[in-house]
């Protein structure tokens, strides 16, 4: 996986033959680094890793992708400078999209208005079923597909069982989604079913489009996203967007394709933004490396209500993406009142497959609960119209503000509205409801908060890089869709859908990458990041601490990392911590990285320095110590981005039982790339028994705010 010495692509995969003798090779990596992927025996993977020459094999696994309004709640409609950008200098930034492929013909990818490709970009247009030279254009750029790791671990495409294009064609509407999340064009009067009204664009709608279908069916073999991310590094791509992940627990470094290639990416210049993934739990992050951009999910300032009305005029608050219209009241009933022979009440209150008794539910609205958090909602709904029932209200604590859809009426209702639910239902001798349409409400608070299902740090792996780095809006989000992939609801074709996960915040924040790299072509992929991260708040439209849905509970930096992100301060931070391949080297010693792992990284043999530079001393825009033991001094570096001398003040939000003190605790910069070094000491007078605490370091000059996160697990004072 290291870099090669190669003249050229064919040079490396003669040497790879060689090495490989009688094993067939699927996938040969020969661009950015050297390597492949081959179908091997346990014995043929030992003797390949014994041959001279060869660093490391490791098994590929699986990654899942990590399933409008958007941009005016985060302010961007308000940027002058965007406004100018529109088809300026951002319409040669470049941003691949790693994922299952694109709907050409959807509005968003109209290329009115857009000069040639950029020299620069050296990728092709690879045709395929239904996928001809014309479904590129002057925003979609570029467009492959890889499918041999899909095939080699799961069998052929064809044996799958559902709809699918050999090509870069989008049967999923992922793709299409995030694609346009990031660089959509301007299309007015969009709408799911008239839910969520208004009109669509990307972050970035001047940006061009590279894509890379590495994913099928929802899965994405690390063989096949190597070669994508070997491909779009070669093909010239400015930024890379990735919305998916291994299931946790995140592997080590060494042994990630996602981790490997975006090494090579950030050694190359190119910012790699990740969806942390949608595992609910503590320590659930995925893409944690520190050279990758890691994205949690968060609400917008919109819900979608679909609510009910009892009998007894009674309204329950109720949220789900329902468009369906309900003519008349009709007869509740619990699942567990209507369980099918030999089921047990309890069982069937699920409403899952042959749990119901069809002449106790037809014509009836059902009431069901939620077994396990990864019920699978839509099929209820299913089962309940196969009996016959017309409706369902589904309570769902842990979940109502996820727009579900549903094919019959459906809603979903917390637990206070089902306190009143189960209370009309035994008091009221023949309980009737209606299930009312979906009402988009705006400007709802308090938001953001961050989405229940979003994955939560610790990093498992590097626990003081602390991850996530940056929460987005990831809830309920409208963007393009393949029309070939039915939207639930209404079981027909759409052309735009409303999904939820960090896949839908993950572009978010490539696209405003993308903006800045458009007006700081010349910052490092770290640079971006730190601008990110460092302008992000904590705070939501109410002033206060950012919550968690479902039940607004308290958060700290491993929900959201350095915060909710803010466009127009992103574009002028002030201060960057700015770090290079060099530092990232430095970190890995220090967590003690072999000479062999390092090369199956860098490709050259890499000896480390003795003593290391300690872990938590990487110029990362976040402070993190994992294993605190007393007293100890954490080192810093900014640059300064700004035009004019100017001086700026540290801040610290103390962690709960530590001191701290910066110095020089004033900073005085005369001109615009200059570099000063600065000291955190970090003095604990209680254990942390066992957990992190957390604060900030802010930065001011009274116009630029520069806040890092600060996390420290005092182990000893």
């Amino acid at each position: 996986m290291g870099e090669h010495s190669h003249p050229n692509s064919e040079s490396v995969i003669s040497a790879n033959h060689e090495m490989l003798a009688s094993e067939a090779a699927l996938h040969h990596y020969s661009k950015s680094f050297r390597g492949f992927s081959a179908m091997l025996t346990p014995e043929q993977a030992k003797r390949v890793a014994e041959s001279d020459g060869v660093v490391s094999v490791f098994e590929s696994r699986t990654s899942k992708i990590h399933t409008t309004r958007t941009w005016n709640f985060l302010g961007i409609d308000s940027i002058q400078q965007y406004k100018q950008l529109q088809m300026d200098s951002s319409s040669n930034v470049i941003v691949g999209v790693i994922d299952s492929g694109i709907w050409p013909e959807s509005e968003s990818f109209s290329d009115q208005g857009f000069g040639p490709v950029p020299d620069k970009f050296k990728g092709e247009c690879v045709t395929g079923e239904q996928f001809a030279l014309s479904n590129c254009n002057r925003k979609i750029i570029g467009a492959r597909y890889y499918f041999k790791g899909f095939e080699a671990e799961y069998g052929s495409l064809e044996s799958q069982g559902g709809t699918f294009f050999r090509s870069a064609r989008d049967s999923d509407g992922h793709g299409t989604h995030t694609a346009s999340t990031i660089a959509g064009s301007v299309v007015a009067n969009v709408s799911l079913l008239g839910m969520a009204g208004g009109t669509a664009r990307g972050g970035a709608p001047s940006a061009r489009l590279a894509i890379y279908k590495a994913c099928w069916f929802g899965l994405c073999s690390d063989a096949d996203v190597l070669l994508a991310m070997d491909d779009a590094i070669s093909d010239g791509a400015d930024i890379l967007s990735l919305s998916l992940g291994p299931d946790p627990p995140q592997s080590i470094y060494f042994e990630d394709a996602i981790s490997i290639g975006s090494f090579h990416a950030f050694q190359k210049g190119i910012l790699v933004s990740c969806s942390a993934g949608n595992s609910f739990f503590p320590g659930t992050a995925s893409n944690v490396a520190p050279w990758i951009l890691t994205v949690a999910a968060s609400s917008v300032d919109r819900i979608f209500n679909s609510n009910i009305y009892l009998g007894n005029s009674r309204i329950l608050k109720g949220f789900s993406l329902n468009p369906l219209k309900m003519e008349t009241s009709y007869g509740l009933i619990a699942g567990s009142a209507a369980a099918a022979k030999g089921v047990p009440p309890s069982n069937a209150s699920f409403c899952k497959n042959n749990t119901l008794d069809a002449t106790l539910i037809k014509g009836k609205i059902v009431v069901c609960t939620i077994e396990t958090l990864t019920d699978n909602r839509r099929e209820k709904s299913i089962f309940i119209r196969q009996g016959g029932g017309v409706g369902m209200i589904l309570i769902d604590p842990l979940a109502k503000d996820i727009g579900f859809q549903f094919v019959v009426p459906g809603t979903v209702i917390g637990q206070e509205e089902a306190v009143l639910l189960q209370k009309y239902m035994e008091t009221e001798k023949n309980p009737v409801a209606k299930i009312y349409p979906t009402i988009t409400v705006l400007n709802t608070k308090p938001a953001p908060a961050v989405a229940g299902f979003s994955s939560m740090g610790p990093n498992i792996v590097t626990p003081e890089i602390i991850k996530p780095d940056i929460t987005g809006p990831g809830l309920n989000i409208l963007a393009a869709w393949s029309p070939v992939a039915i939207e639930a609801s209404a079981e027909r074709s759409v052309n735009y859908n409303i999904v939820s996960g960090t896949s839908m915040s993950c572009p978010h924040i490539s696209a405003v990458a993308a903006i800045i790299k458009s007006i700081k072509p010349s910052w490092s992929p770290a640079a971006i990041k730190s601008a990110i991260m460092t302008t992000a708040t904590a705070l939501d439209n109410t002033k206060h601490l950012i919550g968690r849905q479902p039940f607004g509970n308290e958060t700290t930096p491993f929900d959201y990392g350095s915060g909710h992100i803010n466009p127009t301060a992103a574009l002028e931070p002030g201060l960057i911590y700015d770090l290079d391949s060099t530092d990232i080297i430095n970190f890995l010693c220090s967590i003690g990285a072999s000479p062999a792992q390092l090369k199956n990284l860098t490709g050259q043999l890499t000896y480390c320095q003795n003593p290391p530079i300690p872990s938590y001393n990487l110029n990362y825009p976040s402070i993190g110590v994992s294993n605190m033991n007393g007293s100890l001094s954490v080192y810093r570096t900014v640059t300064y981005y700004g035009k004019d001398p100017t001086v700026y003040y540290a801040y610290v939000d103390h962690p709960v039982g530590v001191k701290v003190k910066v110095t020089p605790s004033k900073l005085c910069f005369t001109k615009t790339g200059e570099k000063m070094s600065f000291k955190v000491d970090f003095i604990p007078y209680m254990n942390s028994s066992g957990s992190f605490v957390f604060g900030a370091l802010t930065w001011s000059n009274g116009i630029h705010k520069v806040r890092s996160p600060i996390g420290l697990n005092v182990l000893s004072v």
